[in-house]
């Protein structure tokens, strides 16, 4: 019999890499799934092969790498016919918000069309457990806080209604199909690894947190902060960050969920604190050392003052517990990985 493997869309990159390298840590056997069109090869120690050819000889280690789209449904049929998939962790998206304004018809066939390609391999080959990394940019403005899983679904950008459309497809594959699910809406991912060489790096970078360290870093000549007039305790918007080593732990307990309960959850991941912009600069600029200048420009339409989530039930169901929950810590992560990188 095949051993069974979880396969890891976008496992290449930030929150999937990081998923993925605790997983073989754990002895588990995954298949990283990326088109690298902004996933780093760097961030799996592993082979890669292009697309779906000469599948089993390319394996290293418990993990195997395949450079293909989830746009290709005969590569999706191939992958599951070849291997025995036991599970899903669905990383796979493209979540730059300006962007998706600009050219929204890009994020509905990646990120909706392309997981309608995924769950239809799925669904062809019996495999029924996925957990899925939705956002909270799903409940766009808050009406109240901090934010739960009960809130009102209202997405101000097309990044967010593609994540919220995926959210209702599931739902519907479940009631037809007996899919199980797990979706995670996110709050701000951030932080680097604490064991693995691992690390955040878009390109471009819009996530406040490597912004902030490149120019403490002396690698961006500006950092803006937008709007300093919100109606919070220093002006400047407020945020939820949690570290991607606990957002990794999360998808893992999501799959031992699946395993043991075999019913669909949905769950917020978050610290349940936030903290502004201007505290995210002063505590950076403790750590690295250095005062870290910035200028104020207008507010960003469509940013709310406050955003905050309420992870109480991903505590009591999941087991939920972060253990790298303050400022100082995940920034500390951060700019140490960044530190060490040959720019």
């Amino acid at each position: 019999m095949a051993e069974k493997r979880i396969l890891v869309t976008g496992g290449a990159g930030y929150i999937g890499s990081h998923t993925n390298a605790m997983l073989r840590k754990m002895g588990k056997s995954t298949l990283v799934l990326d088109n690298l069109s902004y996933g780093h090869k760097q961030s799996l120690d592993l082979l890669s092969y292009s697309h779906t050819e000469n599948l089993a000889q390319n394996s290293y280690g418990d993990t195997f790498l395949i450079h293909a789209d989830l746009n290709d449904s005969f590569a999706l049929k191939k992958i599951f016919s070849h291997y025995e998939i036991d599970s899903v962790l669905h990383f796979a998206a493209f979540a730059y918000v300006g962007e998706s304004v600009s050219d929204p018809a890009k994020y509905y066939r990646n990120n909706v069309a392309n997981t309608l390609n995924l769950l239809e391999a799925m669904k062809e080959s019996g495999c029924k457990k996925i957990v899925f990394s939705s956002t909270c940019a799903t409940y766009g403005n808050p009406l109240e806080l901090p934010l739960k899983e009960s809130h009102p679904q209202n997405p101000i950008n097309p990044y967010g209604r593609s994540k919220l459309m995926i959210e209702q497809i599931l739902h519907d594959f479940s009631h037809a199909y007996g899919l199980n699910y797990v979706i995670l809406r996110y709050f701000n991912a951030a932080g680097a690894s604490m064991e693995f060489n691992i690390g955040e790096s878009h390109s471009p970078e819009t996530h406040l947190i490597p912004l902030v360290i490149q120019k403490a870093l002396g690698q961006r000549k500006t950092l803006s902060v937008f709007g300093q007039d919100y109606d919070t305790k220093d002006g400047s918007c407020i945020r939820d960050y949690i570290h991607v080593d606990d957002l990794a732990t999360a998808h893992i307990l999501a799959l031992d969920y699946l395993d043991s309960h075999q019913k669909s959850e949905v769950f917020n991941l978050g610290n349940g604190e936030g903290f502004s912009v201007l505290e995210v600069i002063q505590k950076m600029s403790e750590i690295a050392n250095i005062e870290i200048p910035y200028t104020i420009e207008e507010r960003r339409a469509g940013d709310p003052a406050v955003l905050i989530g309420d992870a109480t039930k991903a505590k009591e169901i999941l087991g939920y517990n972060p253990s790298f929950s303050s400022l100082e810590t995940i920034l500390k992560s951060a700019y140490q990985w960044h530190t060490n990188q040959r720019y």
